[in-house]
């Protein structure tokens, strides 16, 4: 009768060698962790400055004008937007003291964490889309939107400062 028993040298070239299995082993846990790297939540990210058309340095005019507007009033409160995500709101006033008319107007919002580490920083343009002129000893209202505020965030008032301005041709 003939033999059908299995060669031996073809049931160990079968089994995978230690080295083989470790190699698999780390390429799989590289992946993964690239994967988890990739994946993770927006708010474990860093975050950067955002900045919408933002004129570019202020001439030594602007920058001794931005000494005559104030930010007053701020109030910020939270809601939940249309995909159910939280949003947080700030609400503020700016005053023009000044003697001339203020063409375009952007205001840097810093939030921070409880070692008084920036966490977000947004300049934002506070005049309108188009923006409509603060004319001189008027006050505006505004009302900035953020959905991305990091979990990290103190939840005490952020700081809101003058980034640039565009005063209006006299």
């Amino acid at each position: 009768m003939l033999g059908t028993s299995p060669n031996p040298a073809s049931t160990e070239r079968a089994k995978p060698s230690a080295a083989t299995v470790a190699i698999a082993a780390v390429v799989l846990v590289a992946i993964a962790l690239t994967l988890w790297i990739v994946l993770k939540s927006p708010e474990e990210k860093p975050t950067g400055t955002v900045q919408l058309n933002v004129p570019g340095k202020m001439n030594a005019q602007e920058q001794a004008y931005a000494k005559t507007l104030r930010i007053e009033n701020i109030a910020r409160s939270r809601a939940e937007n249309f995909i159910h995500q939280e949003v947080t709101i700030l609400k503020a006033d700016v005053v023009n003291d000044g003697p001339q008319a203020v063409q375009r107007l952007f205001v840097t919002v810093e939030f921070f964490d409880d070692m008084r580490q920036i966490v977000l920083r947004e300049t934002r343009p506070v005049l309108g889309t188009p923006p409509t002129p603060l004319p001189p000893a008027q006050r505006r209202s505004f009302e900035i939107s953020f959905d991305r505020v990091p979990s990290s965030w103190n939840m005490q008032q952020p700081a809101v400062t003058v980034a640039a301005l565009q005063l209006a041709p006299q």
